[in-house]
């Protein structure tokens, strides 16, 4: 499943298609991997690595954490990776993220800054932090270790190595996240 991610993602990478909004294709494999991932946790419960190996419980989460328009799956999974981070199952950067990003989603100000999306000035910047004053030391006790001015520095050049562009029409491109923030029960 993870790797079926990554070819789908990769391929749509390299045409640019991937960036322009939620590809009906990527979200496709997305859902399907979040159903059968629902199955193989209701029969065996949290696949962390004593389960699955290390390999295997990052795929979980991978799945979990794409699962981007199945809000239901992330909220209910955040406090099960949390607990499995806390047991060794999973590093904890990895609830961290998932935390992250649920929050940035329903339009609240993330806690580990893994969220980024582009800004007027057309650069790729994180979205609102909580108490950014204090963000290296939350990423620290997550297992963050490097500086958050690091961090944005090796996202962005990730990102200038990519296909990704920014938007045409900002403000469209927001209109319509807000749209499907509405419609995947995401905000109110």
């Amino acid at each position: 499943m993870r790797a079926e991610d990554e070819r789908v993602r990769e391929e749509l990478a390299r045409t640019g298609e991937l960036f322009d909004g939620y590809h009906a294709t990527m979200e496709a494999v997305h859902l399907k991997n979040a159903a059968r991932l629902e199955e193989m946790l209701a029969e065996h419960g949290w696949l962390g690595k004593s389960l699955v190996g290390d390999d295997g419980a990052e795929a979980a989460w991978l799945i979990v954490q794409h699962a981007i328009s199945r809000p239901d799956l992330q909220r209910r999974f955040l406090p099960i990776l949390k607990e499995q981070s806390e047991r060794g199952e999973n590093p904890t950067w990895q609830a961290a993220y998932l935390e992250d990003r649920i929050l940035s989603f329903e339009g609240k100000p993330q806690i580990y800054g893994s969220q980024f999306d582009w800004n007027e000035r057309d650069a790729m910047s994180p979205n609102e932090i909580f108490e950014p004053e204090k963000i290296d030391e939350r990423r620290a006790a997550v297992g963050l270790e490097t500086p958050y001015s690091e961090y944005i520095k090796a996202h962005n050049e990730a990102v200038r190595k990519s296909n990704e562009k920014p938007p045409d029409n900002l403000d469209e491109r927001q209109r319509a996240f807000e749209e499907w923030a509405r419609k995947t029960g995401w905000r109110d």
